[in-house]
């Protein structure tokens, strides 16, 4: 099956798992998506389930303005092909913060690089990259990793520079952050 073929039979699947009403809440909230289906994520972890990760069709998917494209390249995507540079595009893509959670949740803490480009984001001037640099390192210390003293007062001081101006979203993840300090 062709990734043309593939997308055509997900797309058919999020019409049918289209949630109406959830969907029209996203449109109201200015959800930047050209299309927006609604589908749940547990549905989306379902249809993930019924294709093999494939470095191609995440690619393709991640190309749409659609939310549940986005958020299904993000399971699809295979650990080992997701390179840093591709990361790079991606996070400088990300519409929303929820998708900036689903792709690190499903693909980026898992990397062996994460906490080296975590750190270079959260150092960015970039609202999008610096929510991206402390979810990832909120999920590494959640997962019990270890930094060393310079690395330790590094994140504190990014954190404490970067709350006063933060969004609601990126003040989340800096205080899940300091929680795990603490």
């Amino acid at each position: 099956m062709t990734i043309d073929e593939q997308i055509r039979d997900i797309k058919k699947e999020f019409r049918s798992s289209m949630n109406g009403v959830l969907a029209a809440r996203m449109r109201e909230a200015g959800m930047p998506y050209k299309v927006i289906f609604g589908v749940e994520y547990p549905r989306l972890v379902s249809i993930a389930q019924e294709f093999a990760p494939n470095r191609r069709l995440a690619q393709a998917l991640w190309n749409w303005n659609i939310r549940e494209c986005k958020i299904l390249a993000t399971l699809l995507m295979p650990l080992d092909e997701f390179l840093p540079e591709i990361a790079d595009i991606w996070v400088d893509e990300t519409p929303t913060a929820e998708v900036a959670q689903m792709a690190v949740m499903n693909l980026l803490w898992r990397q062996s690089w994460a906490s080296e480009a975590a750190f270079q984001w959260i150092a960015s001037d970039n609202p999008m990259r610096q929510l991206y640099g402390f979810l990832i390192m909120a999920r590494l210390l959640q997962a019990g990793a270890q930094l060393n003293e310079r690395s330790l007062a590094e994140l504190r001081d990014q954190a404490s520079s970067s709350l006063p101006d933060a969004d609601l979203n990126l003040r989340k993840a800096i205080r899940a952050v300091l929680d795990r300090l603490e």
